[in-house]
C-alpha cells in the first residue's frame, strides 16, 4: 500500500519547512504553504540559489502567528501575523512570471536585511491575488501561491533511497523541499502517477521537477557541496534537466494526514 509519510509546508519561500501530522488543501496548494517570499530592492525573488543561509532561517506557526528565527540563535526570534490585516502593495519578478503581494512592515524587513546581509523585504500573498498555473499544464486554471510554479510536490520515499544507495554520504530528504511524501511502491514510482485519489481528492502528475543548486544546500549548515546533483545527473537527467520528484494539480478540498492511502486509478510510462 502506498501512504503519506510526511506533510511539509514552507510559510516563507525559500526558509526552513514545518512538519505537520495533519494539513488543509487550501485554493493554491497546502494551506500557509509558500504565501511569504522575500523580494530584492528591484522586487525580484530571493531564494537559496544566491542566499544560501537562508537554509539556517527557520519558521513556525503558533495559533495566528508565524515565528521565524536562525538556527543557534534561537532568542532573536521575529514574530509576525500569519495573514497580515494590511500593507502597501507592490508587483514581483517570480522567474518569468509576475505576481502581487502585500509588503511587510519595516521592523520586519529590517530584521530580513540584517540576517541575510542584504536589502529585502518580505511580502505576502492575499486570497485576493491569484497566480494562475502555466496554462500549458494546468487542467482547469489552477492557482498556486508563490512556490516555483505547481501547488504541490510530491516524493516517494523509495526514490530518495533509491538515490542514497548511489551516494557516499546519506541525504535526506529536506534537500529536496517536497509537500508530500508517501512510502511503499517502486523507486521512482511517481513518475508513473497520471492520476492518484487520497481522501476523495482527485491528484494528478503534470509535470517532473527539475532539480537545481538548491538540492546541493545542506539545509542544518548552509554550506553547498556537489550532491546530488552529481549524481541525478548520471541516471536522473534528460534533456539537460536533472528530474526527482512530480509537480502535482488537484480538484477537491479536504484535509491530509499521515498514513493516508494513495489511490493510483491511472498510470503512464516513467519517465526515464
Amino acid at each position: 500500500m502506498l501512504s503519506i509519510s510526511h506533510l511539509y509546508v514552507y510559510p516563507v519561500k525559500s526558509l526552513g519547512g514545518i512538519l505537520l501530522d495533519q494539513v488543509k488543501l487550501s485554493d493554491r496548494g497546502l494551506e500557509h504553504d509558500r504565501r511569504w517570499i522575500l523580494v530584492d530592492d528591484n522586487n525580484r525573488f530571493i531564494s537559496q540559489r544566491e542566499v544560501s543561509r537562508m537554509a539556517l532561517l527557520h519558521t513556525v506557526i503558533c495559533g495566528s502567528q508565524l515565528i521565524i528565527f536562525e538556527k543557534g540563535h534561537s532568542a532573536d526570534v521575529l514574530g509576525l501575523d500569519l495573514i497580515p490585516a494590511n500593507g502597501d502593495r507592490v508587483r514581483i519578478e517570480l522567474f518569468k512570471d509576475e505576481s502581487e503581494g502585500v509588503v511587510a512592515e519595516e521592523r520586519v524587513n529590517d530584521w530580513f536585511s540584517k540576517k541575510l546581509d542584504l536589502n529585502c523585504r518580505l511580502v505576502y500573498m492575499p486570497d485576493t491575488i491569484r497566480r494562475v498555473v502555466d496554462p500549458v499544464y494546468a487542467h482547469d486554471g489552477e492557482i498556486t501561491a508563490f512556490s516555483d510554479g505547481f501547488p504541490l510536490l510530491l516524493i516517494g520515499q523509495a526514490s530518495l533511497n533509491d538515490l542514497n544507495n548511489r551516494l557516499d554520504q546519506w541525504l535526506p530528504m529536506n534537500r529536496f523541499r517536497p509537500n508530500i511524501v508517501f512510502t511503499g511502491g517502486a523507486a521512482f514510482e511517481e513518475d508513473t502517477m497520471k492520476e492518484v485519489v487520497i481522501n476523495d481528492i482527485s491528484f494528478s502528475a503534470v509535470k517532473p521537477c527539475a532539480r537545481c543548486v538548491v538540492t546541493t544546500i545542506d539545509q542544518e549548515t548552509g554550506v553547498k557541496g556537489k550532491e546530488p546533483l552529481r549524481t541525478l545527473n548520471k541516471y536522473r537527467q534528460l534533456n539537460n534537466k536533472l528530474y526527482f520528484g512530480q509537480n502535482i494539480l488537484y480538484k477537491g478540498e479536504g484535509v491530509l494526514r499521515i498514513g493516508d492511502e494513495l489511490k493510483v486509478m491511472q498510470r503512464q510510462p516513467y519517465l526515464l
